[in-house]
């Protein structure tokens, strides 16, 4: 079903200047829901829905992290992946200033500035997953491969 320009939000109006093709969705969410939940909502693989979260390294610089919803980001494994001796979850009251982006609402795609982005590695295993479109209650399903078109990114083993 397609939106309206009203309804889309900044991720797929980025997605459509670039010809990048994807499937939306949308599910109620008046608040932040946990990437499980948006699986069960929308009747996908919860290892498929991927969650984006933002940390702070040592150094101070932030870095993106795209992993999938149940699991959790291993935090030695993070910063070795950046390069890092440690990164910590930027604190949510940050996100909106950092990101453009609020809690349960935060694409990797479009953010306010790029941060180093690393994608679970995972995400080579499917033909598409699904992440947040930068709003709350909307989802948007890419491949992997497109999604490298949108923004740069590297792959890792990121989780526990």
């Amino acid at each position: 079903m397609s939106k309206n320009s009203e309804e889309k939000t900044n991720v797929m109006r980025l997605l459509d200047a670039k010809k990048i093709s994807y499937r939306e969705y949308t599910y109620p969410a008046d608040e932040a829901v946990s990437a499980e939940e948006v699986a069960s909502f929308l009747k996908q693989d919860p290892a498929q829905v991927f969650k984006t979260l933002v940390t702070v390294g040592k150094s101070g610089e932030h870095y993106v992290f795209v992993i999938p919803g149940p699991e959790e980001l291993n935090l030695k494994k993070a910063a070795a992946a950046v390069g890092e001796k440690s990164v910590e979850m930027l604190k949510s009251k940050d996100l909106l200033g950092l990101t453009g982006y609020i809690h349960g609402g935060c694409s990797p795609i479009g953010m306010k500035k790029f941060f180093r982005t690393t994608v679970d590695k995972s995400a080579e295993n499917y033909p598409a997953i699904l992440m947040s479109a930068g709003r709350r209650g909307y989802q948007v399903e890419i491949s992997p491969s497109d999604l490298e078109k949108m923004i740069r990114l590297s792959y890792a083993d990121l989780t526990r």
